[in-house]
């Protein structure tokens, strides 16, 4: 994972969304970071050094003059040795001091004399984002490198309704990693299909598969943080969008290429990690079907999106998926060479705890010079990273796998 063994500081400064922290430094620690977290003196108005002493497992940076402090000059210390530095939330008094150099307590001290990254997630209320001076204030911290978040927009602790909310945790995070993480995805356009499809029998019912998308939205987060421009073509989940991609709801197979067809050519990496429905329907009864008497279905094959899209001339590079339950190796083999993708990536689905609708898998990944590779189980947050690699360095070996057919 990106962040194990990470130094990280984070910066709480005085808002209502101070308590979010505390849900921060959690996730950063699951995720393997080390963090010391540093308080503003109203942020200890909201949330005391003791909740964020016992998240983080950590002494709180609480003062400049710090008689307790292991290092003579604290703050100095604590930001050469930091990776990244994390405000949330962050004020727009903290924006501020931040934009103008001031340096009067532990925080905009240390964000002075911060050495790696920083980034700054801004919560407030009242219409303070849109003003003019805030609005001033990020334009500088942006200019100057400073990654300063959107807030989210909703209802806020005053009532009123707009921008100003606390960025979500994962949200926070996401952006995080890309910090900290290489860029080697910048410039290009992935396109990424994911999650089931559903083909109606009638109004109320459906043929789909288990399917959770899981895989495919891991796969959209991991190419955004390595600095992609993503869009995402969903079936039905029950996923959070991934900050920061393009997303196209759809439903059936046929909605799902009109869908790739219309943002195919503007992609450079396509990624077709959706489960696309084998079998429609011939016929989509126009009322609910009662009855218990025996009922025959016919069905008829649903668009073969992943072919149509190798045999376009110029196509992208195109990167398929294959869920298999026997002869992994030989059904994928012959995939590979039926369909004439660049790379397929196979799993056995009927292996407990990997695959459809779990956090884990482990896959084969073959492409079509002859390369075979085989991944252990992993989270597929990693082995979304895992495959992009994978993906990135078979495309730059291959001296015609840039853009078939230009």
């Amino acid at each position: 994972m990106a962040l194990e063994g990470r130094e990280l500081v984070l910066g709480v400064t005085g808002s209502i969304a101070a308590y979010k922290a505390a849900y921060l430094v959690r996730e950063l620690r699951r995720l393997g970071a080390g963090v010391t977290v540093c308080l503003s003196a109203h942020a200890q108005r909201f949330v005391g050094p003791l909740t964020f002493r016992t998240l983080s497992g950590r002494p709180v940076l609480t003062d400049l003059f710090d008689p307790r402090a292991t290092e003579a000059v604290e703050h100095v210390a604590l930001a050469e040795r930091a990776d990244a530095i994390v405000v949330a939330p962050a004020t727009a008094d903290l924006l501020a001091k931040a934009a103008h150099g001031v340096a009067d307590d532990a925080l905009t001290t240390l964000l002075l004399a911060a050495r790696g990254p920083v980034l700054l997630a801004p919560a407030m209320d009242g219409g303070m984002w849109q003003h003019p001076a805030v609005v001033a204030n990020v334009r500088l911290l942006r200019e100057r490198g400073v990654t300063v978040l959107e807030p989210d927009t909703g209802e806020l602790a005053s009532g009123l309704v707009g921008p100003g909310r606390l960025p979500e945790v994962e949200a926070i995070i996401e952006a995080l990693l890309a910090r900290l993480g290489p860029q080697d995805l910048a410039g290009e356009h992935v396109l990424v299909t994911a999650g089931p499809t559903r083909e109606p029998i009638d109004p109320v019912r459906f043929l789909s598969n288990r399917s959770s998308g899981k895989m495919g939205y891991a796969l959209a987060r991991a190419a955004l943080r390595r600095g992609a421009r993503v869009t995402l073509v969903s079936g039905p989940t029950a996923l959070a969008p991934p900050p920061g991609a393009r997303v196209v709801p759809v439903q059936t197979a046929e909605e799902m290429r009109e869908a790739v067809l219309q943002h195919v050519d503007a992609a450079t990496v396509v990624i077709k990690a959706a489960a696309v429905a084998d079998y429609q329907a011939r016929t989509v009864a126009p009322r609910k079907l009662k009855g218990k008497a025996e009922l025959t279905l016919a069905l008829v094959p649903t668009p073969d999106i992943l072919g149509e899209l190798a045999a376009r001339r110029p196509r992208p590079f195109l990167v398929g998926f294959a869920a298999e339950t026997d002869d992994v190796v030989a059904h994928a083999r012959a995939k590979l060479q039926a369909k004439g993708v660049d790379v397929l990536v196979v799993n056995d689905v009927s292996r407990a705890g990997v695959g459809f609708e779990a956090d884990d898998n482990q896959v084969l990944i073959l492409d079509r010079w002859g390369g075979e590779r085989a991944l252990p189980r992993m989270p597929k947050s990693a082995l979304a990273d895992e495959i992009l690699s994978h993906v990135l360095a078979i495309r730059a070996a291959a001296p015609d796998a840039t853009r078939v057919g230009r």
